[in-house]
């Protein structure tokens, strides 16, 4: 049998198990978009008993010895199959060792804990939620446990597997290079800065033009109607079903327009990744292998380098006030850029300014890297969390509801991937800078051709995210490695220049 034809017994089993896994995604979605709270806890055990079906077709002994043979021999695959097989191998490799029962544990327990969230959030009560955040954190360490190689931490082998080559050693000094440059910077802003004033961004626009402003730009983002959904959470996210079935949601407050706005260029740019890697990578089962941090760079790079920017606000300004029935006729595109621009360092994550965002990360990284090492329990959550918000960023947190339960990603046996929003922040100004090389982006924006910027990251980004590791993909873009002082450097100018500080 030629390695050719292993590929081929290999793919027919993979099509059956990426088809279990859309149906799975799919009730997730469901899950997280409409259905009824009642429903919640049966959809979680839906869920876990498909999880139950694909553990069976990803252990079977046909499928394993294939994807080890091929593992060990590649010779005559392609470079994009025995990448194929290198993501599957990495994965397998993973969960080879967790027995059929454990593995449906920890899926009902994670899929269980989005209903114990919802409610906690609900009533802002954490008490509702720590159980279920201690048995995803014993279940993911038990995990990690059962592994034939692990690294130095399970924090670390956690970050390893959202972002391969990513460890404490190096995300400490990571983070703490952003926080030298920008904690001195948000407290030149607070006692040098000139006013902005943004008394305005609070008028209530209804939910139906909020809407229509989504699906405006989405599609001016570039992405295919035809194959998109839009539709409402609790907290927003964006999954795809192959290429041509890509879903994505938002949140529509009815005194907060610009926050959906930012949310759905965040969510678009997730995915414009999905919809625009090449057909081969899906067509080889390829594709989506790329590491969340490089996910995050698209996302953060269209809600911030572009959304943010003058140029986009001059030529999207119109369209909010068409959209928002006239509620910002008085207000000029230079008062809009500024507003949507303000640095005041808050409670939520999600509308944290550009500036202070960074620093929310961090404060979530501090906590799971020490909960996933047992260095804290559950418990200690959200007294910490309260402290750092206080150290860091100034402020004091009210309830739970907007202190340590506003975000969904402690829901599952998944930590670790809170560092990829920061390394995505540094990653995409590194990118702008390559893209500027190319054309004149900023002259692009300023006249809404965001096609060009599509088709740039569609050829330069998103053709090699799949194939290639996080440093790799970075260099081949940029021609160097990860360099913060450049998103350091990015800040400093933007906001020196708004605020007017010498």
């Amino acid at each position: 049998m030629t390695n050719q034809q292993k590929w081929k017994a290999l793919c027919r089993r993979l099509d059956e198990i990426d088809a279990y896994e859309r149906c799975l995604g799919k009730v997730n979605f469901d899950m997280e978009c409409c259905a009824p709270e009642e429903g919640i806890e049966q959809a979680g055990e839906d869920m876990a008993i498909l999880g139950k079906h694909i553990y069976k077709l990803t252990h079977a002994p046909r499928y394993t010895a294939l994807l080890e043979e091929l593992h060990a021999d590649g010779e005559g695959l392609t470079a994009v199959q025995n990448k194929a097989v290198e993501h599957l191998y990495d994965r397998y490799a993973r969960e080879k060792n967790i027995p059929p029962k454990l593995n449906y544990e920890m899926d009902l327990a994670s899929n269980r804990a989005y209903g114990a969230w919802l409610k906690a959030k609900k009533a802002a009560d954490f008490s509702l939620f720590r159980d279920s955040l201690a048995e995803l954190i014993r279940y993911q360490r038990l995990s990690v446990s059962l592994r034939d190689t692990q690294k130095e931490t399970v924090y670390d082998t956690c970050l390893d597997d959202m972002e391969k080559g990513g460890s404490i050693a190096q995300l400490d000094g990571f983070f703490s290079s952003l926080k030298d440059r920008i904690v001195p910077l948000i407290r030149r802003i607070a006692e040098e800065g000139r006013p902005i004033r943004d008394d305005f961004m609070s008028r209530k626009v209804p939910i139906p033009a909020q809407e229509a402003m989504s699906r405006y730009l989405l599609e001016l983002e570039g992405l295919r109607r035809e194959a998109l959904v839009l539709m409402t959470t609790e907290h927003p996210f964006t999954d795809n079903y192959g290429r041509h079935d890509v879903r994505v949601t938002t949140h529509y407050y009815e005194d907060c327009f610009i926050s959906n706005v930012f949310t759905t260029l965040h969510e678009g740019g997730h995915a414009l990744f999905m919809q625009n890697e090449p057909q081969e990578l899906y067509d080889q089962h390829c594709a989506d292998n790329m590491t969340n941090a490089m996910h995050e760079t698209i996302s953060r790079f269209y809600e911030n380098l572009i959304g943010r920017s003058e140029a986009f606000i001059g030529f999207v300004a119109p369209k909010i006030r068409e959209f928002s029935g006239g509620v910002f006729d008085d207000v000029s595109d230079r008062e809009l850029y500024e507003a949507v621009n303000v640095a005041r360092p808050g409670l939520i994550r999600m509308e944290a300014d550009e500036l202070s965002y960074c620093l929310h990360i961090m404060i979530r990284y501090e906590l799971e890297k020490a909960l996933v090492n047992g260095e804290i329990t559950a418990d200690d959550v959200p007294a910490l969390w309260n402290r750092k918000y206080r150290e860091y960023l100034g402020v004091e947190v009210p309830d739970d509801a907007q202190g340590c339960l506003q975000d969904v990603h402690w829901t599952a046996v998944y930590f670790g991937y809170f560092p990829s929003y920061a390394l995505g922040n540094a990653y995409g100004v590194q990118i702008l800078r390559a893209m500027k090389r190319n054309f004149d982006v900023d002259a692009a924006v300023a006249k809404g051709e965001l096609s060009r910027v599509r088709d740039w990251l569609s050829e330069k980004v998103f053709s090699i995210a799949s194939l290639t590791t996080p440093d790799e993909w970075i260099r081949a873009i940029t021609g160097e490695g990860l360099n913060v002082g450049y998103y350091l450097d990015y800040l400093e100018e933007k906001f020196s220049k708004l605020y007017g500080l010498k």
